[in-house]
């Protein structure tokens, strides 16, 4: 891809910190700083005291891009307070990759003034003009710009076209039915229950008619039954006396 055409762009350098430098004190703690150079603009970190062999910076950097000029170089010193700084390493960092791709967050490495490997210098490069789009960056640069969120449709089908017109149910005559009773129920023929329900009656329920206080009355009554009995003896009496009249008369004339 194309990178041309950066002339006085910016570019966004963040110095995240270095690992595994060459140590330059023999009693102390080192106390490192890093400086950045491209063209003729160079920046400078702040001074980690006591950061040792793993300082830790977070300063962030804005360069000026030069037509041409791909690379951007690195040094990294150990502050002296009674002498001159110590020189630990210094590295070249390409641009290639956050000019074609706009993030690069490589770790860059340090050589000593002999050639040896004096450590790492870890750097975020950022650079907003770039062409490609942001779903090609690496796995393991995520894009500066938070990408905006996925639309969500608020239908959970896609409504119908709009030519179409929607459907409406034929209306029918007579309800839809319930799938449940209604209530109260239907009672049919039979009228429905009183409301409120009556009361029960007190147990033991009371006979009908109400009982009298004196012991039911004989059937035939007793008048009757007197009357019955007097007639029956009177005319006892009387056959009696018809039966010993006769006797006597018998007797009479057999004599």
């Amino acid at each position: 891809m194309s990178i041309t055409g950066i002339q006085g762009r910016l570019l966004e350098v963040t110095v995240v910190g270095c690992t595994k430098l060459k140590d330059t004190e023999w009693i102390s703690r080192q106390d490192p700083y890093v400086c950045l150079e491209y063209g003729s603009t160079k920046f400078r970190t702040r001074t980690c005291t006591d950061g040792g062999k793993n300082p830790t910076f977070q300063e962030k950097f804005v360069f000026n891009l030069i037509e041409g000029l791909r690379e951007l170089k690195t040094v990294v010193w150990n502050s002296n307070t009674l002498s001159y700084d110590d020189f630990i390493g210094s590295g070249n960092v390409q641009l290639q990759k956050v000019l074609s791709q706009g993030y690069d967050d490589s770790t860059w490495p340090l050589q000593s003034k002999t050639g040896r490997h004096a450590g790492e210098v870890k750097l975020i490069l950022h650079y907003a003009e770039a062409n490609k789009p942001a779903t090609s960056y690496a796995p393991s640069a995520p894009p500066y710009a938070v990408p905006p969120a996925p639309h969500v449709s608020l239908y959970s089908a896609p409504p119908p076209p709009a030519s179409a017109p929607p459907y409406h149910p034929p209306s029918t005559a007579y309800p839809t039915s319930c799938p449940y009773p209604s209530y109260p129920p239907n009672s049919g023929a039979y009228p429905p229950p009183p409301y409120p329900p009556p009361q029960p009656a007190a147990y033991p329920p009371q006979p009908y008619p109400q009982p009298s206080a004196y012991p039911p009355q004989p059937y035939p009554p007793p008048s009757a039954v007197s009357s019955t009995a007097i007639s029956t003896a009177t005319t006892e009496l009387l056959l009696s006396s018809r039966s010993i009249s006769w006797h006597l008369s018998s007797t009479t004339v057999l004599r």
